[in-house]
Parts: C-alpha cells; structure tokens; sequence
C-alpha cells in the first residue's frame, strides 16, 4: 500500500501542473489578459504563452483562446481554473501554516556554553543577535565543555559553544575564534619575580589552581603537558579560578581572554612558559544534521563578524 502511494504521488508531479502556472491561469482568467496577467507575474508574454502551450500540452485540453481583443477561458480552461483556485488556496494555507512554524522556532534559542565563551564572548554576540531578532527570547545554559556537548546530543540546546580539543560522535563542529592560554599568579607569588621562563616540566608537576575535569581548559592544558599534578584547587568556573589566583592561593592557567584587566592592573602577573604550545581553537557545535536555522544561524554568522 505505502509503494503504492509512492507511485501515486511521482506520478501526480508529472500530471499536475506547477503551481506558477497554475497561478498564471487564474491571472489570466481574473484580467482578459495573456500579457496583463505575465506583467503582473513579471514574467514576459512569450514566457507566459510558453507556460500555457506548456500546461494544455500536459492536461490535453486546450485552456485559453487567444485573439487581438484579449485571452478567454475555454469551457475546460474555466472549469480547470477553478481547480486551480481550490489548489492554490491549498498551497496558500500550507505556506502559511509553514510560516508559522518557523514562527515558533524563531521564537526561542537554546544556547549552551562552556565557561569561557558564556562569561567573555557570548554576552557581546547575543547582543548584537537581540538588535537583529528583538523577538527571539534567548536562554543560556553555562558549563563545561563535555557538559554543553551532552545538552546537544539529549536535544536540550539548539547551539553550543566549546573550548576543548575535540567534539564527541554525534556533534558537528565550525571554528568559531581562537585563545591562548596563560600562567598567571598573584604579584607576590615566587613565579612572578622569576627572570626566566617556567619550563613544560615545572608546570606539569606544580599544583595549579585547575578548572574541573571535563572543562575544556583542563583538556587543553593536560594533553599540551603530558599530564598534570594533583591540583590544588579544583573549581568550577573560570571567574573562580581567577579569584584564587588574585588572592595569592597559588598559580593559575586561564584564557588570556579572562585576565585581560587583571594583568593591566597588575592583581595578576603572566609567568612565559618555553617548550609549550597552549593555543587552542573555540568552536560552534551542534547535533549532526541539525545545522542552526533562523536566530541560531545569525547567532553563527555573528561569531565570524
């Protein structure tokens, strides 16, 4: 039966004129007119008298008698026109109840973001996405980076945004922007008057002041040194590590993105690391096959603005 119908429906799109001529039919029908009706259209008469040929040839029947006073429905072109009519107001009704799902889904955006991104680059991009869609209500969901991939994959965010090395099955990805990350201390901190460089080793085996498993600056930091020390605190915002690190409990790797007015007032130091690559890319995420449409779309293209 399902074949059946599959049939049906290949054989209709061959049988059934499309939905341009259609409404080209009716234009000629409402005005008297072959060229009143495709200015109207603005398409040009010879395309409009090749789309009626074009739909007699495929119905069978001779639609429209055409003569210097004007164009006139056959008796099958009056009676195929008010086909058209119920077709056409058909499709109206499809395209309108269409645009009213993408009303609701313009309604509402699902964002979710690792701590980074949420604290220090997304306020600014949502921003500019509430002056392009002011209708949109927008709600954020702020974690670790594995936690913002889980929210993806069980459907509870439209978009997400990561720092760490990889993205798991299941998820697509785009780099969106790229971050360093940095040793910062307190002034008082032994590293802070140090004349030269920390050395890989040093740090992999100093107690830090860490983001919590799972955080993207965690994976970043743990796969450029081989493996990390015990920490010595283990919090989980970046805002937190940033506070122990001001207070002096000891020293820190944070985004360079975070300490920006830290380090200009000099309540944190940046201690140079040698041997050590902690670059890292920030990337967009979402469920495979499910690219952002609407407001996630511009949210998208706003990130690369």
């Amino acid at each position: 039966m399902r074949e059946d119908l599959g049939h049906s429906v290949a054989g209709l799109a061959h049988r059934v004129p499309d939905l341009g001529a259609l409404e080209l039919l009716l234009a000629v029908a409402r005005l008297g007119s072959l060229g009143r009706a495709a200015r109207e259209l603005g398409i040009t008469q010879p395309a409009a008298s090749s789309r009626i040929r074009s739909m007699e040839r495929q119905l069978g029947v001779a639609l429209v008698d055409r003569s210097p006073a004007g164009s006139r429905l056959t008796d099958a072109g009056a009676l195929v026109t008010d086909w058209a009519r119920r077709i056409v107001e058909a499709a109206e009704a499809f395209d309108a109840g269409a645009q009213a799902l993408r009303d609701r889904r313009d309604s509402r955006l699902r964002v979710a973001a690792s701590m980074t991104i949420a604290e220090y680059l997304l306020p600014g991009w949502l921003i500019a996405l509430r002056a392009r869609r002011p209708d949109t209500a927008v709600s954020l969901l702020a974690g670790n980076s594995t936690a913002v991939a889980e929210q993806l994959l069980a459907g509870e965010a439209d978009l997400g945004f990561v720092e760490g090395l990889s993205v798991p099955a299941g998820l697509d990805e785009t780099v969106v922007a790229h971050d360093r990350l940095i040793v910062v201390t307190a002034p008082g901190h032994p590293w802070a008057r140090r004349r030269g460089p920390l050395s890989a080793a040093e740090l992999a085996s100093t107690p830090l002041v860490l983001r919590e498993e799972g955080s993207g600056t965690r994976q970043v930091l743990d796969a450029a040194l081989g493996g990390l020390a015990r920490p010595l605190l283990e919090l989980s915002s970046t805002t937190a590590v940033k506070a122990s690190a001001v207070s002096g409990a000891g020293p820190a790797v944070l985004s360079e993105l975070a300490v920006g007015e830290e380090l200009a007032a000099r309540r944190l130091v940046s201690v140079p690391v040698e041997d050590v690559r902690l670059d890292r890319a920030l990337r967009a995420v979402w469920r495979t096959g499910h690219r952002p449409t609407g407001p996630g779309r511009d949210l998208l293209g706003l990130t690369r603005g």
